[in-house]
C-alpha cells in the first residue's frame, strides 16, 4: 500500500496571478468558460475544488464579443427588482449594445458554484467595455 497523501494548500501557500483575456472575435460562451476555468483555479497544480485557489481576470473590449446562431434576437436577460412587477427583461441585441460587460458577467456567473465560493471567486472577474483599463500596473508585476 503506498502512503501518499493528498497535498491540500493553506491559504497563505495560494499565489493569485493577473490573466488578460482579448475578447475580440471571441464566441462568448467560449470566452466565459475559459475566464471561469482560471477563476475557480483549474489551470493550476495544487486545484482544490473547495477551496478559493483561483487567479485574477481582466476581459477587455468586451463589445467586440460575438454570440452565435439567431442568439443576438432569441435571447433574453431576465432580472427582478423584488418589487411586485418589477421584472425587467432586456434582449441581448440591446444588452450587447449597450452593457457587453454585463453579458459577459453572467455568462461567467453561470459557470461557477451557486454559493459563498462561488461569490468570492467572481469578485476577481473585472470586464472592460472598450481595451482600456487601470490594471496595468499588475500585468508588469507577473512578468
Amino acid at each position: 500500500m503506498i502512503n501518499a497523501k493528498t497535498h491540500l494548500p493553506k491559504v497563505v501557500e495560494i499565489n493569485r496571478k493577473w490573466h488578460h483575456i482579448d475578447a475580440t472575435g471571441k464566441v462568448l460562451g467560449r470566452l466565459a468558460c475559459e475566464a471561469a476555468n482560471i477563476l475557480r483555479g483549474k489551470n493550476k497544480r495544487d486545484y482544490t475544488p473547495h477551496l478559493d485557489c483561483g487567479d485574477f481576470v481582466v476581459v477587455t473590449n468586451a463589445g467586440k464579443v460575438v454570440l452565435t446562431g439567431k442568439k443576438l434576437e432569441q435571447k433574453i436577460d431576465y432580472r427582478h427588482s423584488g418589487y411586485s412587477g418589477g421584472d425587467v427583461s432586456t434582449p441581448y441585441s440591446k444588452l450587447m449594445s449597450e452593457k457587453p460587460d454585463r453579458a459577459i458577467t453572467l455568462a461567467v456567473k453561470g459557470m461557477l458554484a451557486k454559493n459563498k465560493l462561488g461569490n468570492r471567486q467572481i469578485t476577481r472577474l473585472k470586464v472592460y467595455k472598450t481595451a482600456e483599463h487601470p490594471h496595468a500596473a499588475q500585468f508588469t508585476k507577473n512578468k
